[in-house]
């Protein structure tokens, strides 16, 4: 199916503002006229945060409307409090294109205190605040189940082997990774990431030495979050199972941070 448009997922997420689900505001990209949706769900005061966000490629359209319906449907583990970015590329989701309406790709222009007026945007807002955990929900043309990348720290990537059990319980396809497949690496970068069924586990600092332009993961874990996982479900397998391998995934990530520790955060 095609993806609905934009309008249509910003009616969604202002009609749950009108349900006193979240409270939603948008914040100015400066240097481009348009703005970013950005909605809150607070918890018990000194609960941890997550970061919640989708549709930084605008060509990834099950992320943006995968996370709506995980916020509508109460999938969110109260435990935690959330912020979260509905669609990081608003141009880019109306164009049907990766990049944004200036041809830049905003996930990899994270350096520098963000060298697009989206990225600018987020890090802004974030400037005074610490994540226990930053979920991004992309799609990939080529992959034909469900992987993550999920960065070692501390010596430990333990959410990504949570996920892939929980989608495999429910029936839903996970990605066989191998040297051969296309995970967004030059040859002379494998050395910086081990892979498994599903899971993609990179070194953040080799990472970061390595490559000039950063991308939103790597930006939140060297100044934000305590732990970050990219989640990408298979771009052409239907709507509805791309929608349900985000809303697995995003829950059983969200457990099982919990059960590593309740109060994770720095």
């Amino acid at each position: 199916m095609n993806s609905p448009p934009y309008t249509e997922l910003r009616a969604a997420w202002k009609e749950l503002r009108s349900s006193g689900a979240l409270t939603l505001r948008e914040v100015a990209c400066t240097g481009a006229p348009r703005t970013l949706m950005l909605a809150e769900i607070p918890a018990e005061p000194g609960a941890p945060l997550v970061a919640l966000s989708a549709g930084v490629h605008g060509d990834e359209p099950a992320g943006p409307w995968a996370l709506l319906s995980i916020v509508r449907d109460g999938l969110l583990d109260r435990r935690y409090s959330y912020r979260i970015w509905p669609c990081t590329n608003p141009s880019g989701y109306e164009r049907g294109t990766r990049a944004n309406a200036e041809g830049d790709d905003i996930n990899r222009s994270f350096h520098g205190g963000g060298k697009t007026p989206e990225a600018r945007a987020i890090v802004t807002a974030n400037r005074d605040r610490r994540f226990a955990l930053a979920l991004d929900l992309h799609e990939d043309y080529e992959a034909a189940g469900f992987y993550c990348y999920e960065p070692v720290m501390g010596g430990s990537a333990p959410l990504g082997t949570a996920i892939v059990r929980a989608l495999d319980d429910d029936g839903l396809p996970v990605q066989n990774l191998d040297a051969d497949f296309d995970i967004g690496y030059p040859p002379e970068a494998h050395h910086l990431r081990t892979i498994e069924r599903g899971h993609v586990r990179p070194d953040p600092a080799a990472e970061r030495a390595f490559f000039e332009h950063l991308p939103y993961s790597l930006y939140m874990l060297r100044r934000a979050a305590r732990r970050a996982v990219t989640l990408e479900s298979p771009r052409t397998r239907p709507w509805s199972e791309r929608i349900a391998i985000h809303r697995v995934a995003a829950v059983a990530a969200l457990g099982r941070l919990y059960a590593i520790s309740p109060s994770e955060v720095d």
